[in-house]
Order: C-alpha cells, then sequence, then structure tokens
C-alpha cells in the first residue's frame, strides 16, 4: 500500500485533512458541478421538464452525496451551502420560476412530501454522515466529529427525534431513515406557518401518487410531454401559494384519462359514453363516463370520472386539516346520484375522484389497483412499475389539462 506523509489527501473521492483542504477539496467538486448546472439551465431555454428532470437525477443532491456521506459536516457545511444556493439558482432560472424563501423550502423535500426532490446537501449532509459511520462498524463514543454531527442534525429535527451516541449504538440506523426525520420536520414547519387554503394545498400534493407527474419520462411520443409554458405554470400551481384557481379539465383530457385508465389494461373492453347512448331506451341520465363489461362477479363498472377542488365552499375549511377530504365528498356526491340508476341497470358504480392537486379518491386507488394486477399479468410487468405508469400518465394528463385552464386566464402584461 502506498503511504502519504501529507497531513492533507485524497482517497477514493474524499479529502482527509483539515478543514482549508475539505474546504478547498468540496469547491472544486462544486465548480464542476456547478458548469453541468449551467448546461442545464441552456437545456431550460429549450425544454424546462428535461432540464428539472436533470438536475434532479444528475446534478442535485445525488452530485455531493458520497461526499456528504464520507465527510465530517463541520469541515463541508460552507461549501455545501454554496452548492444548495446554485442548485436553487439552477432551478428557477431553468424553469422561469421565482423562488421564495417558501417555495424553496418546499421544493427541498421529496416528490412524496410534496417538493420537487431538491434536498438541501447543508441539511442532510449530518444524517448522511450518521448513517455512513454507523454502518462502518467503528465504536461511536470517541468520534468527535460524529459528536458534531449529531447536533447539528438535532437542531433540524422535532425534539420526539432526536438522537444522541447511545441510541446510535443501541439501533439500527439509516440516512432514508433520518432524512425522513428531517423531511417531515420541514414539512410541519410549512404547515404550521401557511394559510387554511395553503394547508389544503399541502396535504393534497403530498397525498400518495400525488407527484407521479415530475417523475414520468418526458416523452412526447408517450404523451408525458409538457409544453414548455404549461410545465411553468404547473410548477407554479405546484409549489407557489399565490396560484388558487379552481380548474375543471376540459371534456378532451377527461375522456383522455377514461380511455387510458380502461385500455391500458388490455383485458377489458371499454365504451366511451356518446351522447345518450349510453343507457338503454335513450335514458337522458348520465350515470357513467365509462363501461367496462365483466369487472366484477359478471357485472359491469360504470367509471364516472370527476375533478375536484380541495378549495371548494363545500369542503374548504376541512380540507386544510385531513387529506382527501375533497375527494371523499365528491364520492358520496356521485354515489347519492348515480347508485339508483346503476343498481336499475345491474352495473356497479365506481366514482373515480381526483383532486386538482392530484390527489385521488380512495375508491379511484382500490380501483386503479386493481387495473394494474391484470394489466401486470398481460405484460409481465411488475405491479409496482404498472401502477406508477398509471398514476404518472393520469396525473400528467390533470397537470396539463390545469395548466391549459390557468393560462386561458392569465391576463397579459
Amino acid at each position: 500500500m502506498k503511504q502519504s506523509h501529507q497531513p492533507n489527501i485524497e482517497i477514493l473521492g474524499i479529502p482527509i485533512g483539515d478543514l482549508d483542504f475539505c474546504t478547498t477539496f468540496i469547491s472544486h467538486k462544486h465548480g464542476l458541478a456547478k458548469q453541468l448546472m449551467l448546461q442545464i439551465e441552456e437545456v431550460g431555454a429549450l425544454d424546462p421538464q428535461v432540464a428539472l428532470m436533470l438536475l434532479l437525477t444528475c446534478s442535485g443532491f445525488c452530485k455531493l452525496s458520497h461526499l456528504a456521506r464520507a465527510t465530517p459536516p463541520s469541515l463541508s457545511v460552507k461549501a455545501l451551502e454554496l452548492f444548495d444556493q446554485d442548485v436553487r439558482s439552477c432551478l428557477s432560472q431553468s424553469t422561469l420560476v421565482d423562488l421564495t424563501d417558501v417555495s424553496w423550502n418546499q421544493a427541498q423535500l421529496i416528490l412524496s412530501r410534496g417538493g420537487l426532490g431538491m434536498r438541501s446537501l447543508m441539511l442532510h449532509a449530518p444524517a448522511a454522515y450518521i448513517a455512513s459511520v454507523c454502518s462502518s462498524g467503528y465504536g461511536l463514543q470517541s468520534l468527535t466529529h460524529l459528536t458534531h454531527a449529531v447536533e447539528m442534525f438535532n437542531v433540524c429535527v422535532a425534539p420526539a427525534d432526536k438522537i444522541s451516541l447511545d441510541s446510535l449504538a443501541s439501533s439500527n440506523i439509516n440516512q432514508k431513515m433520518l432524512s425522513s426525520k428531517l423531511d417531515d420536520y420541514q414539512l410541519q414547519g410549512i404547515f404550521n406557518r401557511s394559510s387554511v387554503a395553503d394547508r389544503a394545498r399541502l396535504l393534497s400534493i403530498s397525498a400518495p401518487h400525488s407527484s407521479s407527474w415530475l417523475s414520468v419520462v418526458p416523452s412526447e411520443g408517450l404523451g408525458l410531454h409538457f409544453e414548455p409554458n404549461q410545465y411553468n405554470v404547473a410548477l407554479k400551481w405546484w409549489i407557489l401559494s399565490w396560484i388558487h384557481l379552481r380548474p375543471r379539465a376540459n371534456e378532451g383530457e377527461t375522456q383522455f384519462i377514461a380511455i387510458t385508465c380502461c385500455e391500458m389494461c388490455l383485458q377489458i373492453p371499454v365504451k366511451l359514453e356518446v351522447g345518450n347512448n349510453l343507457t338503454p331506451d335513450h335514458d337522458h341520465s348520465r350515470p357513467a363516463d365509462v363501461l367496462v363489461h365483466n369487472w366484477s362477479l359478471g357485472k359491469p363498472a360504470a367509471f364516472d370520472f370527476c375533478v375536484t377542488s380541495p378549495l371548494n365552499s363545500l369542503t374548504y375549511s376541512e380540507a386544510g386539516v385531513s387529506s382527501g377530504v375533497a375527494a371523499q365528498a365528491s364520492e358520496i356526491r356521485k354515489h347519492n346520484s348515480n347508485d339508483a340508476k346503476c343498481v336499475e341497470l345491474g352495473w356497479v358504480c365506481i366514482p373515480l375522484v381526483v383532486e386538482t392537486y392530484g390527489a385521488w379518491g380512495q375508491e379511484a386507488v382500490k380501483t386503479f389497483a386493481q387495473l394494474a394486477s391484470r394489466l401486470a399479468i398481460a405484460c409481465s410487468k411488475p405491479k409496482s412499475v404498472v401502477i406508477n405508469e398509471i398514476y404518472g400518465r393520469l396525473n400528467t394528463c390533470l397537470m396539463r389539462s390545469i395548466s391549459s385552464a390557468i393560462l386561458t386566464r392569465i391576463v397579459p402584461s
């Protein structure tokens, strides 16, 4: 093994030495990452959707996560703070979204918490370092840098989630667990400072699968692509509290949602409601948008799609306290309107309700799980992959529709 008598060395891409050496080393890595961010900004001028995907997967937290895990945060925090500032600037420039401090805090949350996945390296570096040291097998009590990392971590989490060196020695700690505590505390802080409307928005966007449109492959051929102006508005709708419109999906997009949902399952014949021909004898009632034959126990399913807002007057106050209130209220309303007619026709009434921020109702979640099971068998894919594809396509369609509705209401400056 090659020996070195220098006080500062690099091993496997990690700086080992004093504060100045570590800061200089990380600053160099930061400089290389910044060059990539500048190129991503150029991409953003043409396609902000592609730019955000590149920033998220190639030049954000993942770019220096190895350094964060192996370098004590007390030696790297200044350089990582500058890196976070550049990520914020790149996100703003590539998507043309002006990020306030509040919206930037939200953007730093992971997708499942309603963010954009732009995790702060400065915030999560202590968690990364603690998890790395714990998995290395070294004794914990004698590590000064670990003590500092624990102190930095405890400042940024709820009192119940604070850790100690003793707890690290007696428990199985990993980075995902620690970072989740940081995300929870950050989200709770945003929630506590928000109005009722913003709380309803935060609860809806952090619901399961709401953020699926942000992780789709931006492919025009697959129908998963946004026009630049649509994507810009969609991001503002997602993270900026000053947009509080109540759009409804237009008829074309609603029909596309219905067709996509059902025809993805190759074994289910689908019939879209056209005029008054869905029900016999030219009945003018509309118990469904889509009729799916042989859905359950030989009975057809009447899928009735609905887009609702958590900010509507009927559920406004409750939606700021509990997630999915607006969707649940719409499901009940659909059953009250359509159950009698569906029973008469021998159908099963299934309302498929989605909130304007992408949260689906419980009956829709259950129905999509059944569709995913059938499609997984037909296409020889894992069910989890199929579920992500279903929600990704449907929520992309939803967000495009909402963006188009907002764009028609924007007064030119």
